[in-house]
């Protein structure tokens, strides 16, 4: 009996530090995400604010459309890339939330 309660409370611990090391690991992701978010924003930003200075500056409409449209291809590829980016780091962040609970169940395997 007091070997089926020290198996049923190791069995908490694990899960216990499985969960932990899982929280651990979203948290880190989360970090990370928001970090990437502030950085792109910021870029974003200052290519806005020089965009709007050099159209200011602009004399001809066509130098006007054609700054527009080299920002815009731009700005659709700087979006394109932080996407993928973060499209990774949410797929890292899910592997290794994963990771402690899976060596947990693999761990855990109950008498047949």
């Amino acid at each position: 009996m007091a070997n089926n309660f020290d198996s049923v409370q190791m069995l908490g611990k694990e899960q216990f530090e499985a969960m932990s090391a899982a929280a651990a690991a979203v948290t880190k992701g989360w970090q990370s995400i928001a970090a990437e978010t502030t950085d792109y924003s910021k870029k974003s930003f200052e290519k806005s604010r020089v965009l709007a200075e050099k159209l200011i500056a602009v004399k001809k409409i066509d130098e006007a459309f054609q700054l527009q449209s080299d920002f815009a291809k731009t700005a659709y590829e700087d979006f394109i890339a932080e996407a993928t980016k973060l499209g990774e780091i949410y797929s890292s962040m899910a592997k290794e939330a994963f990771k402690p609970m899976e060596s947990a169940a693999k761990a855990y395997s109950p008498a047949e």
